[in-house]
């Protein structure tokens, strides 16, 4: 008896498999969800656009929100070390801050930031136009910073829905920590979250940026974490 042929990759009924499988598991239907023009259902399906963390490298430095943040060993050099393999998918770079000249007396310490940034291309994630347009999925961020008390405010979160051209600004949310954010005497990690609802058409792209605060000692460089950053797409109830 011979064996059943398999269908051939690309055929039309693989493609409709495909497409029940997706439209089902999201019930995309029910929800008036648009569908793109020219779907590749098994690349969307694989994919997961949504409820998935769209960053990379969340996590760079394995850090537990769920604990105590871990001792910051002082590092030997003033200088921010080349974190190339584990800040992988981040571009880092060290913003000095000046002197309040009216206080160089008192022998301030020397502050910086440390700001990592990265952009998450929507429609490469496997979103589609129509969606983002039509639709308009909440877009939810969020980040987790360290309460180093290293100075009254060590942190800073800037995320910006931009158009195609990647300059454009379709939304933004900024958040800087305050001093109450950072009492207590005990160490512990903070919140941030953003949803973005109803932002209008033309979103492709977000620009994620965290800057944490680092500080100068006489043993080296003292820095403030962050951790669990995470860019993500729902579809509304």
């Amino acid at each position: 008896m011979a064996a059943p042929q398999k269908e051939p990759l690309g055929s039309p009924s693989l493609a409709c498999d495909w497409q029940q499988r997706f439209e089902s598991k999201w019930d995309l239907s029910a929800k008036g969800v648009p569908l793109p023009k020219e779907p590749d259902w098994e690349a969307l399906w694989k994919q997961k656009p949504f409820q998935r963390n769209l960053l990379q490298n969340p996590n760079p430095e394995g850090v537990n929100v769920s604990e105590p943040a871990p001792p910051c060993q002082p590092q030997k050099t003033c200088k921010l070390p080349d974190f190339k393999d584990i800040f992988g998918g981040w571009e880092v770079s060290t913003e000095r801050l000046p002197l309040d000249q009216a206080k160089t007396l008192f022998a301030l310490p020397p502050y910086s930031w440390c700001v990592k940034q990265q952009s998450v291309d929507l429609l490469a994630e496997g979103l589609w136009k129509e969606l983002l347009d039509q639709y308009q999925p909440d877009i939810t961020i969020m980040d987790w910073y360290e309460n180093s008390k290293l100075d009254l405010s060590v942190y800073e979160l800037h995320v910006r829905l931009l158009g195609s051209d990647k300059e454009a600004v379709i939304g933004e949310f900024h958040h800087v920590a305050r001093e109450k954010e950072q009492d207590g005497e005990e160490k512990a990690w903070h919140h941030v979250s953003h949803v973005f609802k109803g932002y209008g058409p033309g979103v492709r792209y977000v620009h994620f940026l965290h800057k944490t605060k680092d500080v100068e000692t006489a043993d080296g460089l003292l820095r403030t974490r962050a951790t669990d950053s995470s860019v993500s797409v729902q579809l509304k109830d």
